[in-house]
């Protein structure tokens, strides 16, 4: 019996280590949303702000920059202050150039 009392605790604890990682990578799943919600908030208020600047306004833009700031309130209340500048490496442009991985050879030549 100690043999299968040790199994089921072992067991307990492997079901509490499985939830408790499910708990932290759902946490991570609803910061990125929350992250790419703001990103997508912030473009289209920067596209309504650019239409008002450069005239191209429409008589809707007025109001849509009042409801997008208004949401970009209500989600920084929700989730806290998000850093606009922070990179996201999923985001980052990926450079079309490779890095110089060339080493020169021992003497200073290069080929």
């Amino acid at each position: 019996m100690a043999l299968m009392d040790k199994m089921k605790a072992q067991a307990q604890q492997l079901a509490q280590k499985a939830q408790e990682a499910g708990k932290a990578g759902q946490s991570k799943i609803e910061d990125v949303q929350a992250k790419r919600k703001w990103d997508g908030l912030l473009r289209d208020l920067g596209a309504a702000v650019y239409a008002q600047k450069s005239g191209s306004a429409t008589a809707d833009t007025d109001a849509d920059v009042e409801r997008i700031v208004k949401e970009l309130t209500d989600l920084e209340a929700q989730n806290g202050p998000i850093d606009a500048n922070a990179s996201d490496a999923s985001s980052a442009p990926e450079s079309s150039v490779a890095p110089d991985t060339e080493t020169t050879p021992e003497g200073g030549f290069k080929l």
